[in-house]
């Protein structure tokens, strides 16, 4: 069973679920004043922990201590709550022997607020209202706005914030950057560029899109200890949006295997992949697909390219195909006494070509669970993405990018504006389970729950990598298929993998250095640290 912090970790919240989920906290007798000291009491504590950024060890502390007792911290307060979680961080910093100073720029503010904001003074910490009078500071913690901002920015207070950016010094953002909405990650106008954002009781969803990443720097969440009773009493009717976490990654994988099994009892893989003019896309999938563990590995290319992959992948049965003119699978020529039937997984389209067509058609065909890439895809689309998944009985896997999804779903939501909502309404329409690959992939059933890989790096803009992505998830959906494991989560698991490779190989050889095939070199170590 999971404990309470995995459980807290997964879950993902709109602002709305948020304000209920503290309403029932604050309606069971918890006073709004004893949560806020709680919540900034963690952060004012947190924050001398933080490593000092590279422009803090150059210019102001020494490159092996966190930020010293004694620096100049600004504080920005906005008019809510938010406001208040940074006064009484100011507070409890100006105690610790910080040089606090306070940006208060707004007239009106809520009560508690301005009780703090006052008790601040009493203190003898100067406040500024314009943010000329705020003394240089080598760091300052945002609480302009939090939790449920919709409307645009405006001046000044949208100016202010395009100075704070141009400053060459941390900001720590409480709850969320200013300006950003808490749901989609759209800027509002303007936003503050975090150097650290601490997201307080749970996750947003605006943590998890990609339009948000650039403001947020690094992130953590600050536990309050919410109750999961009142998490459970809100969310119990809404489709979950949840974080895979390496915890729920790893127990998803079909380890250990039993004591006594053999190779067709793990999974039998067909790849269907690869055409002349695009041979290494074939390659990588194999190369992937062999990395998940899965038992027996079939790889249908045309037959000029079939010593090219005995050569890289001598475990597997590679199935050469007549050809097209153009370099193509013209027919799927399976060994005697076998058909797609005989396989636990199909995984179809990485190089193909749209000569392929009529391949494409005949795997959607079958009754067998189908992962569709690349140039399945293009051709799904031709051939009308939802009519015709629709007639399928099986599971059917869909892994977009954004190019492709708009293709294949012209009629939902943007998915650059709300990838949440559109990945859900997609797979609502479709039947499908789809995964949409981007710097935060998403990955919807039909029934609408969603998960999110909130870890990648940007490694993997590289070509291929995705042809590596659908080996491994195509080789862990033939090892699952006969198990009770939802569909959604061996996709999950398979994404959250194959972005981890990408996170330990960037680490190893740069961002610059992790190119498909070593992407595959390192899908192992994933598992032995």
């Amino acid at each position: 069973m999971q404990n309470r912090q995995e459980q807290i970790s997964q879950v993902v919240v709109t602002a709305g679920q948020m304000r209920d989920i503290e309403k029932r906290i604050f309606a069971a007798g918890m006073p709004v004043v004893a949560l806020m000291e709680k919540v900034a009491g963690l952060i004012a504590r947190r924050i001398p922990e933080i490593p000092p950024t590279p422009l803090q060890k150059a210019y102001y502390v020494p490159s092996n201590t966190p930020f010293l007792r004694g620096s100049r911290v600004g504080i920005l307060v906005g008019p809510g709550h938010n406001g208040g979680d940074a006064l009484v961080v100011a507070r409890e910093l100006h105690f610790q022997g910080y040089e606090v100073g306070i940006y208060s720029p707004f007239s009106k503010l809520k009560e508690l607020t301005s009780q703090h904001l006052q008790y601040a003074q009493s203190l003898g910490i100067p406040i500024y209202q314009t943010i000329e009078q705020l003394p240089n500071s080598d760091l300052l913690i945002d609480g302009l706005f939090g939790l449920g901002l919709e409307r645009n920015l405006t001046d000044p207070i949208a100016s202010t914030i395009n100075q704070l950016n141009e400053l060459s010094i941390p900001i720590y953002s409480i709850d969320l950057p200013s300006g950003l909405h808490t749901d989609t990650g759209v800027v509002l106008g303007t936003a503050i560029r975090a150097t650290h954002t601490f997201c307080l009781g749970l996750w947003k969803l605006a943590f998890l899109q990609d339009q948000a990443l650039e403001y947020l720097g690094k992130t953590e969440l600050i536990d309050f200890d919410i109750p999961l009773a009142d998490v459970e009493a809100v969310l119990k009717d809404a489709p979950r949006i949840k974080r895979i976490t390496s915890a729920t990654a790893l127990a998803t994988l079909p380890l250990p295997r039993p004591a006594v099994t053999h190779k067709y009892k793990e999974g039998h893989l067909l790849l269907i992949c690869g055409s002349r003019r695009y041979a290494g896309g074939a390659i990588l999938t194999g190369l992937g697909a062999r990395a998940s563990g899965v038992g027996m590995l079939s790889i249908a290319v045309p037959e000029s390219l079939k010593s090219l992959l005995v050569s890289h992948l001598p475990e597997a049965l590679i199935v050469g195909c007549p050809e097209t003119e153009t370099g193509a699978i013209a027919q799927l020529q399976l060994p005697e006494k076998t058909d797609l039937s005989s396989f636990n997984a199909i995984a179809c389209g990485p190089g193909l070509t749209r000569d392929a067509t009529p391949i494409v058609q005949e795997a959607i065909k079958s009754d067998r669970p189908l992962l569709l890439d690349a140039d399945g895809l293009n051709i799904l689309a031709q051939m009308g993405t939802i009519a015709t998944l629709k007639k399928r009985q099986a599971v059917t896997v869909l892994t977009p990018h954004t190019g492709e999804f708009q293709r294949l779903f012209p009629d939902v939501t943007d998915a650059k504006h709300d990838k949440v909502k559109a990945v859900q309404e997609a797979a609502a329409q479709s039947g499908a389970v789809v995964l949409l690959k981007g710097a935060r992939t998403a990955i919807a059933n039909p029934e609408g729950v969603v998960w999110i890989v909130s870890e990648s790096t940007p490694a993997l803009a590289r070509g291929g990598s995705g042809d590596v992505l659908t080996g491994l998830l195509g080789g862990l959906l033939a090892q699952t298929a006969t198990k009770q494991i939802p569909v959604e989560d061996i996709v999950a698991t398979a994404a959250w993998w194959h972005s981890q490779a990408g996170i330990i190989a960037a680490q190893e050889r740069t961002e610059l250095g992790v190119d498909a095939f070593t992407l595959t070199q390192f899908l192992m170590k994933v598992l032995s640290i």
